[in-house]
């Protein structure tokens, strides 16, 4: 099985390049925000208890994070492997989803950082024509992201799982770059 962590700051192409990459891996896309939604809609315990909490303005807990990504891996035991998307955000989180890996007998194979100059990320979000955009709001959110994914590369790291990835040019050539450090993985797996 080939789990891959797809990380990027905002407008680095994370949504366009998981797409191409479960087109071509076969990889299942385990984006934190629609198992919630999915937990949610299909009235779960799990999706229950994250409504209550989201409803009082809190955030979901880890661990029932944590659930519904155990819950979606049990429900395709034939999958070929999982691309997260959104998770983990914090050394916490990573750990809790090592810990869960582990037991289903598996790992993160290989965390991909897409790297893009800060000031061409800043034209592709504002290009999007969002009303929440502004060049303000969006550097905000790369130093949020800069602070909570740090620690968690660092994580990655020190099991030599982690590489950087040059995400800037066309989205096929981003695509042959992310496709060259996964064929690897995936070659011996087979």
């Amino acid at each position: 099985m080939v789990n891959i962590i797809l990380f990027g700051p905002p407008g680095s192409g994370k949504g366009t390049q998981s797409a191409n990459l479960i087109e071509k891996y076969g990889l299942i896309h385990l984006s934190t925000g629609d198992l919630l939604r999915g937990e949610i809609a299909a009235q779960t315990p799990l999706g229950l208890e994250a409504k209550r909490l989201m409803d009082q303005g809190l955030l979901v807990p880890d661990a029932v994070v944590i659930g519904m990504i155990s819950s979606k891996l049990e429900a395709n035991p034939e999958a070929r492997g999982f691309i997260f998307d959104g998770f983990p955000r914090t050394t916490a989180q990573a750990e809790a989803l090592d810990k869960l890996l582990d037991l289903k007998k598996t790992a993160i194979s290989n965390v991909l950082s897409l790297e893009v100059h800060e000031d061409n990320l800043v034209q592709r979000l504002l290009a999007r024509k969002r009303p929440d955009d502004n060049e303000k709001t969006i550097r905000e959110r790369f130093v949020e992201y800069h602070n909570k994914t740090a620690p968690v590369a660092d994580h990655y790291a020190r099991f030599g799982k982690f590489k950087k990835v040059n995400g800037e040019g066309s989205v096929d050539e981003i695509f042959a770059r992310l496709s060259k450090e996964i064929d690897p993985l995936v070659e011996e797996k087979v």
